[in-house]
Parts: structure tokens; C-alpha cells; sequence
């Protein structure tokens, strides 16, 4: 039972971060519970939708979470451990975790075996104020494009182009401006993002891969432009860096483009460059890039 228990906590704090940005299922509330059922309930008609599938959908109650899960299984669990607790109905969790891009609930808890250490990422700059106006307009859904590089620049294989799912948000109880980003295979990308002046700097790592990787990018006139109450971002441009598999160090230019949560998929997909996918404004950028490598000798 303990295991089943770990497991379902994993769960629900995935559902609180995930739609709430809180960290511990502890800190949400019975109404903020019945919302990420209605957004859970959204998604799982939606996909219906997409697939042409006729029959009505199974739909979550309303109390569902908070009752059976959190009042039922974790809160009876935390107070005697040795209570009886009926298993969770997995029928139910998998409809859960299908409507987040997961196959099943065995793939979302073997896709979830990591935590993200924050802590190990540091960007610090002495006596200047971070430009929180600047970090406040960041914050939301967007996809991020970057240009798969082949170790040979003639190589042509490779000629691929990434789009990633990406989010940027302020933790409730650090105040600071977190990144989560997807990768193949289920990689999950975490980050922290500040800014200064009219620059914007993230610095950030991967469950699965130990190096970490630097963008930054330049707003011209942001200082004016944020004056403005109603001036949105809707791209950003990035220099990324890192090392290649062959040592070489590479420089990546990535787009962020803003993206509608209500039709955010939170996943990442390789595309051809050619493909109708991507905005021509993206392949544009990206499609040079010899323009993006660094000159290391």
C-alpha cells in the first residue's frame, strides 16, 4: 500500500504544479481541487473531440480528486499508517494522466521518476535590480524552436527542427522565475529565468543529461515598451549554448513563441525543416546554421 500511496502522491503533486504551480498537494485547497477537475474534464472532452470518438466521455465528478483521493487515500493514509485504504481506482488515474500526453498511468509514474534541484542552479549578479516587469510578461505557456545541429555541418540527415513545449512561472514561495520545458523521450528540461536591464538570462538543466545549458536574449527598449500596460511578447529570440556529443561547443538559436494554454500540448515533436508546421518566419531563422555555430579553434 505504501507504494501505491507514493505513487498517487506523485500524482496529485504533478496536478498541483501543473495547473496551480504549487509544489506539495497539502497546500490545495477543496475549490482549487474541483478547477483542476473541470480543466482535467476540458481536456479529456477535447481529445475525444480530436479523435472523432462518438461515445460520451468518462468524466471526472467534480469532488472526485478531493474526495476519493485526497480525503480517502493520502490524508487517512497520513494519519495511521496502517488504516485500511482501498486501492485507487487505476481505470480512473489513467484516464487522469491520458488527458495530460501520458499512455497510461504505469508510463506517467515511470516518466515521473525524477525531481528537479532548483537549488543547483544559481544566476547571480552583484548591486543590480532584476527587471521583474520584464520577467512578469514572460510568464505563461510558449513553444520554443531550436535548430538540431549534425556534428559535420555538411551532413544533411539531420535536418530536423525541434519544437518544445515550454513554460515559464513564478514559485509561490521562493518568488523566483522558474523554466519547465519538454525534450524527447520523455527528458524533462528544468530552469530558472532572470533579467536584468533589457536583458533576459536562463540558466538550465535536465533530468537525464548532467550539463547545463545558458540562453540569453535582448529586449531593445523594454524599459519603454513596459511603460505600455498592455504590450505583450509573442516571440523571443534566444542564443543557447552548449556542448556538442563531439565536445564541440555549439551555439543555438531558439525561438520562443507564445503560446494559448487552452491548446498548449504539452510535449516536444522533431519536424522537418520543410514542414507546414513551423511558422516561415521560424525557418527563416533557423535554417542558417552556420550562422549559429561557434568558431571554437
Amino acid at each position: 500500500m505504501k507504494e501505491d500511496i507514493v505513487h498517487l502522491e506523485k500524482l496529485v503533486n504533478y496536478l498541483g504544479r501543473h495547473f496551480l504551480k504549487k509544489a506539495c498537494w497539502e497546500d490545495i485547497s477543496k475549490t482549487e481541487w474541483s478547477y483542476i477537475v473541470d480543466e482535467l474534464n476540458e481536456l479529456i472532452v477535447k481529445e475525444n473531440s480530436e479523435k472523432n470518438i462518438r461515445k460520451k466521455p468518462d468524466l471526472l465528478g467534480s469532488n472526485y480528486l478531493y474526495e476519493h483521493l485526497i480525503i480517502n487515500k493520502l490524508k487517512k493514509y497520513h494519519q495511521n499508517q496502517h488504516a485500511r485504504i482501498g486501492k485507487p481506482n487505476l481505470a480512473k488515474l489513467s484516464l487522469i494522466v491520458k488527458a495530460l500526453g501520458y499512455a497510461n498511468y504505469i508510463d506517467f509514474i515511470n516518466s515521473n521518476t525524477e525531481s528537479f534541484n532548483f537549488n543547483d542552479l544559481r544566476i547571480d549578479m552583484q548591486n543590480v535590480t532584476p527587471n521583474t516587469a520584464l520577467l512578469e510578461r514572460m510568464v505563461g505557456c510558449w513553444y520554443s524552436y531550436n535548430r538540431n545541429l549534425p556534428e559535420n555541418p555538411s551532413q544533411t540527415k539531420d535536418n530536423r527542427i525541434w519544437r518544445s513545449a515550454t513554460e515559464i512561472y513564478k514559485s509561490e514561495t521562493t518568488g523566483e522565475y522558474f523554466i519547465e520545458r519538454s525534450g524527447g523521450d520523455r527528458h524533462k528540461y528544468f530552469g530558472k529565468v532572470t533579467a536584468y536591464s533589457d536583458y533576459i538570462f536562463i540558466i538550465m538543466n535536465s533530468n537525464t543529461f548532467i550539463r547545463q545549458r545558458h540562453f540569453v536574449s535582448r529586449v531593445k527598449d523594454s524599459h519603454e515598451k513596459l511603460k505600455n500596460p498592455e504590450y505583450k511578447f509573442h516571440e523571443l529570440h534566444f542564443i543557447s549554448t552548449c556542448i556538442s556529443f563531439n565536445q564541440e561547443p555549439i551555439a543555438l538559436f531558439e525561438i520562443f513563441q507564445k503560446a494559448d494554454r487552452k491548446n498548449f500540448v504539452p510535449d516536444s515533436t522533431s519536424f522537418p525543416i520543410d514542414s507546414d508546421e513551423i511558422p516561415k518566419s521560424i525557418i527563416q531563422q533557423l535554417e542558417d546554421t552556420e550562422a549559429n555555430r561557434i568558431d571554437f579553434k
